[in-house]
């Protein structure tokens, strides 16, 4: 008999345009405050820019869940890429700051349908038994996006400008959009060959699988504790995400590309581990490499805080690597096993419109203790918020014993991802 191989054709071609279109991702975001502020905005704008962005995926997360759900992971993904290929006419033309912010509601409309979808698909590609391993070779296959897109764009903008660096990113993006909408084609006509019938959607499937999740999320198990362990990091990490780039150079004075190029040591190092971190999970439960991961993120984050010299922002990023390394297969996983299968989008979409919404004001409240405390005052608050989660980690994250199928009655990412999956594109 013919061994089956852990991925499938179908998530190796998934997984080529993700990488494609979260190269052109990553090149953005770690500068992409840098880009606000030449474009006129001040440092608290920068952080009112990126609270008014956070308000998007507010309204769109749920139903892009919900429609991957409904009409399918593939299709709801080439939706969403056709509205992040149209995002980035505004980053190129964009003549002040204020005129990014439908960039960013389109890219959030993007994100809205592809990170659903994405964590599910893998999951409905592989077994429960090798789980925690397919997410760790997907993770592993991800993280080239980040080696590659923080380094050829700041490369790009120090050597050139941002316009094309926008120009380059965008090329990769489309690129990946119409493989995407080939991929979706190809699945409706393999169904319509089938005479399999065309899925439909109303509001009462709506009510009943919001139902479903929100009863998850309030109902004291392990969703419940994830969400409230999220919440804390979630709110801890947005008043400093947007502003690092500010304060690596305004503060500490380090350049463009060495900027870019943390973002991919942390990449490097997690690409080594993440492989042998899925197999962890799989081995000893999804538990023991959550509370690890993220305690090696808070040690990673002591150093940051208290570095003054590239060498310790490098020996930071990768400690956080491989932090990074044991949570993102673990998560995942675990995730997928407390969720039944047919609202996993919905679940996912709503857990990151629940987070979202905790922590929508936190990107202003970090630039407000910028200026009016220290500029590295806010940059303490994710250490204490990590720290905080530990013990409800090893406490709470206890996997119960149940079949895959069966709903918890007490029982989703992290980019593009991270989660990490800061979302992935």
């Amino acid at each position: 008999m013919k061994k089956k191989h852990l991925l499938s054709t179908n998530l190796l071609w998934f997984m080529g345009t993700m990488i494609l279109a979260n190269i052109a991702a990553q090149m953005i975001m770690p500068l992409e405050a840098l880009y606000v502020q030449e474009l006129g905005a001040s440092v608290a704008q920068v952080g009112m820019f990126f609270t008014i962005a956070s308000i998007a995926p507010l309204f769109l997360q749920i139903f892009g869940g919900w429609l991957s759900d409904s009409i399918g992971r593939l299709q709801a993904v080439a939706i969403g890429s056709v509205a992040g290929a149209s995002a980035y006419l505004f980053y190129l033309f964009a003549p002040s700051w204020i005129w990014l912010l439908p960039s960013s509601i389109l890219t959030a409309m993007a994100v809205a349908f592809v990170a659903p979808s994405f964590q599910a698909f893998i999951a409905e590609e592989s077994t429960e038994e090798t789980r925690g391993r397919v997410y760790g070779i997907t993770s592993t296959l991800f993280m080239v996006v980040n080696i590659i897109g923080p380094t050829l764009g700041s490369l790009i903008v120090q050597g050139m400008n941002f316009k094309t660096m926008y120009l380059v990113a965008g090329g990769f993006y489309v690129v990946a959009a119409v493989i995407r909408v080939w991929m979706a084609r190809r699945v409706k006509r393999a169904q319509q060959s089938v005479d399999a019938a065309a899925p439909k959607m109303t509001f009462a499937d709506f009510k009943k699988s919001m139902a479903l999740v929100f009863g998850l999320l309030v109902g004291g198990g392990i969703i419940t504790w994830i969400f409230i362990s999220d919440g804390i990091r979630d709110i801890s990490f947005s008043l400093t995400g947007r502003l690092t780039p500010l304060y690596m150079e305004n503060i500490i004075g380090l350049k463009v590309f060495q900027i870019g190029l943390l973002q991919s040591v942390t990449a490097v190092v997690a690409m080594m581990f993440v492989g042998l971190a899925g197999w962890l999970a799989d081995k000893k439960g999804e538990r023991t490499s959550l509370v690890g991961g993220f305690g090696l993120i808070a040690l990673g984050w002591f150093v940051f805080v208290n570095g003054s010299q590239f060498v310790h922002f490098a020996l930071a990023h990768a400690i956080i690597g491989v932090g990074w390394a044991l949570i993102d297969p673990a998560y995942n996983s675990l995730i997928s096993k407390v969720v039944p299968q047919k609202i996993r989008g919905t679940a996912f979409g709503l857990f990151s419109t629940s987070l979202g919404l905790i922590s929508l004001p936190a990107p202003w409240m970090g630039a407000w203790l910028w200026e009016n405390v220290n500029p590295r005052f806010p940059f303490y608050v994710p250490l204490i918020g990590m720290l905080a989660t530990l013990p409800i980690m090893w406490i709470k994250f206890k996997l119960p014993s149940q079949p895959e199928s069966a709903p918890a009655a007490t029982s989703p990412v992290l980019a593009e991802v991270p989660v990490a999956a800061d979302g992935a594109n």
